[in-house]
């Protein structure tokens, strides 16, 4: 067999192996740019509703298009989602809100539909949970960063 035969089977064989291993695989979503955040709220200030009581919420600047602030009904933690639809964030009109039910967090613009309670993904075409930041609640301010 001459040399041209032979990379003309290890050709097929390779672009059959790569073929096969993209096939299947999960739609590929656009990562949220990395925006710096480090802020601090006093959840009992009138500027923030009632976050200071278990089941609430707040929206608050930050982040790349926003940060969504949820106060647990378990252990009363606080809870900080970043706006931007994992779907596709670089969208216009991807950004995030909460429903009336003040239990799903969803994108008017893909649909996608999230628990408020973690940020996992039920509905969708979104295939990520929700971007997460760290919360810290020291008895009076609530620290938020990434």
């Amino acid at each position: 067999m001459n040399n041209k035969k032979i990379l003309l089977i290890l050709f097929v064989i390779f672009a059959g192996i790569f073929f096969q291993a993209s096939c299947g695989k999960e739609q590929v979503e656009d990562e949220i740019p990395y925006i710096y955040v480090n802020f601090q709220i006093n959840p009992n200030s009138i500027a923030y509703g009632n976050l200071n009581i278990p089941g609430n919420w707040t929206y608050v600047t930050g982040g790349y298009k926003g940060i969504i602030i949820y106060h647990t009904a378990i252990n009363g933690e606080y809870l900080a989602f970043e706006r931007a639809c994992p779907h596709d964030p670089l969208e216009n009109g991807s950004q995030l809100i909460v429903e009336e039910d003040n239990t799903i967090i969803k994108c008017e613009l893909c649909d996608s539909r999230f628990l408020i309670l973690d940020g996992s993904r039920f509905d969708g075409p979104a295939i990520r949970s929700l971007k997460q930041y760290q919360t810290h609640f020291d008895g009076t301010y609530l620290h938020v960063s990434n």
